[in-house]
This record gives structure tokens, C-alpha cells and sequence, in this order.
């Protein structure tokens, strides 16, 4: 699920904070249609490893390095950088190369290039919100990364089997798209102004 942001705590725990909220709802938002549009494309190629599947697979994790750039600009007000963010860019960085490698090789090169990332992005996000749940709003950021951690798991061990399919990829983005959502909406509710 690609990390979610630890700016969203730090703003919401701000009064001053109303713009980053507000640039954050916004980056929510593209993100979470990006996900779905990327999904729905997948699901069309999913069955092969074709030129547009490959481009598909590295745009994904570019634009994850991408939102970490825009989300790192509106992080904090006091300017202190978010490692989560900078954790982030890097990890994707490094798997949008990795797949652009893996295409050449199969559907299970993929799976495990994907899988690694899922676990490792997963297991930052799941640190990061479980070392802010006093701060709250934190659950969404802590189920997303559990799920990603898993998910990872189970895209290395299919990339292992006789049906090894991309089509999981879809449904993986999606998900994470509607937590993206999720805490768009939230942020809209409280404003960015208040806990939970």
C-alpha cells in the first residue's frame, strides 16, 4: 500500500497546520483515483507481461516517489524533514528500477520485486503509525501497512507458483487507494485540527 504519510498527525496536531491539511486532502484525493485507474488498466494486461504492463509497473512506485516529493514540501511547518518521506522515495525509487528489470524477465520476477517492496514500505508504515498512535488518526496508517507487509508475503510465494498473475497487483493498489481515501475524507471532516 505504499506508505502513508506521517505529515497527517503532525498537521492535524497543529492549529496553523490548515494548508498542509488541506494540501495533504488534495494529494489523498489524486492518490487515491491514481490507484484506482491504475488498477482498472492493470486488470486489462494482467494475464501477460506486455510493454504497457511494464510501463504500468514502473509509473506505479515513480508516482509513489512523486506524492513523497509533494507531501514532503507541505510535511511540517517548522521545516524538520520526515524520514518516513525520505524512506519512502528511496524504497520506491529503487523498486521502480527493479521493475523496470524484472519486466524483462517474467511475471514471477515481478511478483517478488513487488513483493519486496510491499513488505518493506509496509513495515515502515506500520512502524511509523504504531510509534504515533498517541498522536492519533494513526489507525489507517497502521492497518495499511500490516495489510502491505502481507500482501508482500503472499506476492513472493505466488511468484513461486505454477499460476503466478499480476491481476493481485490491481487489487493490492486499489486497496490502498481507498485507505488514501479514507484519511482524505477524514482529514476533511476534522479539518486537520483534531485527533483520531
Amino acid at each position: 500500500m505504499d506508505t502513508l504519510t506521517e505529515s497527517a498527525a503532525a498537521t492535524a496536531s497543529t492549529p496553523a497546520a490548515a494548508s498542509p491539511a488541506a494540501a495533504l486532502r488534495k494529494l489523498y484525493f489524486l492518490r487515491f483515483a491514481f490507484a484506482a485507474a491504475w488498477a482498472a488498466l492493470l486488470l486489462t494486461t494482467a494475464g501477460t507481461l506486455t510493454t504497457l504492463t511494464a510501463v504500468l509497473l514502473v509509473a506505479y512506485p515513480l508516482f509513489d516517489v512523486g506524492c513523497a516529493v509533494a507531501d514532503l514540501r507541505s510535511a511540517r511547518p517548522d521545516g524538520r524533514p520526515v524520514r518516513g518521506l525520505y524512506v519512502n522515495a528511496a524504497l520506491s525509487t529503487l523498486t521502480a528500477a527493479g521493475l523496470a528489470v524484472a519486466a524483462t524477465s517474467g511475471i514471477p520476477a515481478v511478483l517478488r520485486v513487488w513483493g519486496a517492496w510491499a513488505i518493506t514500505a509496509g513495515l515502515v508504515q506500520l512502524a511509523v503509525g504504531v510509534a504515533r498512535r498517541g498522536l492519533g488518526g494513526q489507525w489507517a496508517m497502521v492497518a495499511s501497512g500490516g495489510i502491505s507487509t502481507l500482501a508482500g508475503a503472499s506476492f513472493v510465494a505466488q511468484a513461486g507458483g505454477a499460476d503466478a498473475s499480476l491481476s493481485a497487483l490491481a487489487g493490492y493498489a486499489f486497496l490502498g487507494g481507498v485507505f488514501f481515501l479514507v484519511s482524505a475524507l477524514r482529514l476533511g471532516r476534522t479539518g486537520g485540527g483534531a485527533k483520531g
